[in-house]
């Protein structure tokens, strides 16, 4: 119901937009540039899904392996007391807990590409457990929300494209990204189980968040050792080192186990497929909204308005050449990307904006478009407070980032 709202919000805020441009300003492209905008978007929604199909299909193999071979088991059984109690609807021992971290371990790592079939494979295996098919469960709101804070560890993608543009050092965000999304995902935690009526201060639950922080620091601190120049070559070797790990622990497990490790890769193969197509109609449905959003200009003024505001307020505005990566992020992953790699363009990679924007990129992920893709996979439509929550971790990790940023780059 609440994307139902959005989604035509989008259009009609869009068009009464285009409709000022016209009567006031006599601006007759505007509608054009809508309307090629419905066509672009509704493309990209389609290439973006086309482009998943391979994707999906080879981890939804690898993750039969998996879970036939007894990797999933053992993953469930290390984080089920902590799983337990933050998804106690889901039953003890299920496969979906070994999904879920696979899921959440990938996404530690930047692996995109990785993360979000195991994703929807958690997803599928939370669905058929739950009792009301069209209407989110807590366990996939939660799930869905600790996606949305986008907790990463090492964000190989956004040093990429600052290595692609010019810094110096395109990994001087790594620590500024790594302690924004850990504030994310803290706020979507606490605010799903405020919802839930989770009890956040049992001891189990407290022990692996304090584990995971300790983590975190020893992370930051390891890093925070090397020198600048060998930080993005470490990363993405102990993240791509991790991932081919994990599949040749499968094979191994699934050949100790003597199961026909290349006829179970088909079986969940097959599935990957059909997950593809599924997910077509809602992808393309938010990033028509989105697109058409952009094309009427209403977020250039929406961005000049707070700049404006935050003036008027005596706040410093040096930050706001990244407002709108700020506001693309929860809509459009894409978008989000685009109005990154513009902003270090006009600015520069190593302006100021430029890694306010790279920090804002990296602190927390695409809460339309995950809920799009998730949910639309299994055929929810009632998300209940999801996107709330989901935007709450957002809003969190942007802010974190915004001041995180003024600490390390001001």
């Amino acid at each position: 119901m609440v994307l139902n709202y959005i989604w035509i919000g989008f259009f009609l805020i869009a068009f009464l937009f285009a409709l000022g441009q016209l009567l006031f300003t006599g601006n007759t492209e505007v509608f054009s540039e809508m309307v090629n905008a419905t066509f672009d978007s509704a493309k990209t929604g389609f290439e973006i899904s086309l482009g998943l199909t391979g994707v999906l299909t080879l981890w939804m193999g690898l993750m039969k392996i998996g879970e036939k071979g007894g990797m999933v088991r053992i993953l469930s059984r290390a984080i089920g007391p902590f799983f337990s109690r933050i998804f106690p609807d889901l039953p003890r021992n299920h496969p979906v807990h070994g999904s879920i971290i696979m899921n959440l371990s990938a996404n530690m790592l930047g692996l995109d590409n990785a993360a979000t079939p195991m994703g929807l494979k958690a997803m599928d295996e939370m669905q058929q457990v739950n009792k009301k098919k069209d209407t989110a469960s807590n366990a996939q709101i939660m799930f869905l929300v600790l996606n949305t804070s986008g907790l990463t560890i090492i964000p190989v993608s956004v040093m990429v494209y600052r290595a692609q543009l010019g810094a110096s050092n395109p990994a001087d965000i790594f620590i500024p990204i790594l302690l924004a999304t850990f504030f994310s995902t803290i706020a979507g935690l606490v605010s799903v189980s405020i919802v839930q009526k989770i009890k956040l201060y049992d001891r189990v639950i407290l022990a692996y968040l304090g584990g995971m922080t300790l983590f975190i620091l020893g992370v930051i601190w390891y890093f925070s050792t090397l020198p600048r120049e060998d930080i993005t070559r470490v990363s993405t070797f102990v993240a791509n080192f991790i991932l081919f790990s994990i599949i040749v622990s499968f094979i191994v497990l699934g050949l100790l186990k003597r199961i026909n490790v290349y006829e179970t890769f088909i079986e969940g193969a097959k599935d990957g497929f059909k997950i593809a197509v599924r997910i077509i109609p809602y992808l393309v449905a938010i990033l028509v909204a989105i697109g058409v959003f952009r094309a009427s200009g209403a977020m250039n003024m929406l961005i000049d308005g707070l700049a404006w505001l935050l003036d008027k307020a005596g706040i410093d505005t040096s930050f706001t050449g990244a407002l709108p990566t700020a506001l693309m992020k929860p809509l459009s992953g894409a978008g989000a990307r685009g109005m990154m790699v513009d902003a270090m363009s006009t600015h520069g990679a190593d302006s100021f904006v430029g890694r306010i924007a790279s920090t804002v990129q990296g602190a927390t992920d695409t809460t339309f478009y995950i809920i799009a893709v998730y949910f639309g996979s299994v055929g929810i439509r009632n998300t209940r407070y999801a996107v709330t929550c989901g935007l709450i971790a957002d809003f969190a990790g942007i802010i974190a980032a915004i001041f995180i940023g003024y600490l390390f780059f001001a």
